[in-house]
């Protein structure tokens, strides 16, 4: 896992020739009179990384007048418009603008501050706090007390303090007495003691929660998760699983979103664009490996049978080849 945040394992690398301003005019004349030329839009929106992306919407500002997102949110519509747009905004501010979503309209989307807080670094949940206060002039942390409660807020706010512990040494001792900890506030007896939950997984290193999963079984027969899923309930239990499978691995938990996202009667698009746009240039390949050995068919495949048009083009390139 040493590489996962230097995007080694994204399906989207920078171009090499690449010139922002060849680029700009490349998208104005794609959206100019009538029709608009879908194909060089995704194009050149897919197969540049995330920073090539942002010189090209200063290139095209400067070209046009008007901002690229503008234009996109002009010329394009629905799905495949929120896919655009979201490849044209930097990383951090669009995971800035999906927490500010979820916590919109009546009632939170619960799951998509699961995934985003369970998924992310601290250096991405500082920048997404960064980009929230830069955008509302508000501190996070303040807006999501006001939206979410009982110990589930608990947990998120210790999470959106984007300061749990990055040692990369376990320590093993820590690991049993921790263990022990939860052992004795869930699994052994009635009745549970969620703050020492919220606690250890919130706050612990990775590292040290993948041996603490480890000391957990040994001491309780069980895994943490059939705890979890066993004593508590609703939008905790759903964090606290969450928090365990992007310990044990971050890309099958995504793998598993995105099936979801797909399953069924009827597409959740918002998370299926959300997952392809933020993880494209960080682990988009070792989504794809899961996804195939958890579901024996490709991701690929799963957004060709699911999505359609433009949209579906747009995601199938991202996704990269089909594995």
């Amino acid at each position: 896992m040493a590489n996962a945040w230097t995007g080694e394992r994204g399906s989207i690398k920078p171009k090499a020739d690449f010139n922002a301003k060849d680029d700009a005019v490349a998208l104005s004349k794609a959206m100019k009179g009538l029709g608009t030329n879908e194909k060089t839009l995704i194009d050149v929106l897919t197969q540049r990384s995330s920073s090539q992306r942002q010189l090209i919407c200063k290139a095209y500002q400067e070209a046009t007048g008007k901002t690229l997102v503008e234009d996109l949110e002009g010329d394009t519509h629905g799905h495949f418009e929120d896919l655009l747009v979201a490849l044209a905004t930097p990383p951090a501010v669009y995971d800035s603008q999906e927490v500010t979503k979820a916590m919109k309209g009546i009632g939170t989307k619960d799951s998509v501050l699961i995934e985003i807080f369970a998924s992310r670094s601290n250096k991405q949940i500082k920048e997404l706090s960064d980009a929230y206060l830069k955008q509302t002039e508000r501190k996070l942390t303040l807006d999501l007390k006001k939206e979410i409660s009982g110990e589930f807020a608990e947990a998120i706010l210790i999470l959106a303090e984007g300061k749990r512990d990055e040692n990369t040494l376990v320590d093993a001792a820590k690991a049993k007495e921790d263990a022990k900890t939860l052992y004795n506030a869930g699994g052994k007896k009635w009745g549970t003691d969620e703050s020492k939950f919220i606690n250890i997984l919130c706050q612990r290193s990775i590292p040290q929660l993948r041996q603490t999963l480890v000391e957990y079984k040994t001491v309780s027969g069980k895994s943490l998760q059939e705890i979890i899923e066993g004593e508590m309930s609703g939008n905790l239990e759903e964090l606290l699983v969450a928090i365990v499978k992007c310990v044990k691995n971050v890309p099958a938990y995504l793998a598993e979103r995105l099936h979801q996202s797909m399953k069924g009667g009827g597409t959740d698009e918002c998370t299926l664009n959300r997952i392809m746009v933020s993880r494209s240039e960080i682990d988009m390949l070792d989504i794809r490996a899961e996804f195939k050995k958890l579901y024996s068919y490709s991701l690929h495949s799963a957004i060709e049978s699911d999505t359609s048009d433009c949209h579906g083009d747009c995601l199938k390139q991202i996704c990269g080849g089909d594995d």
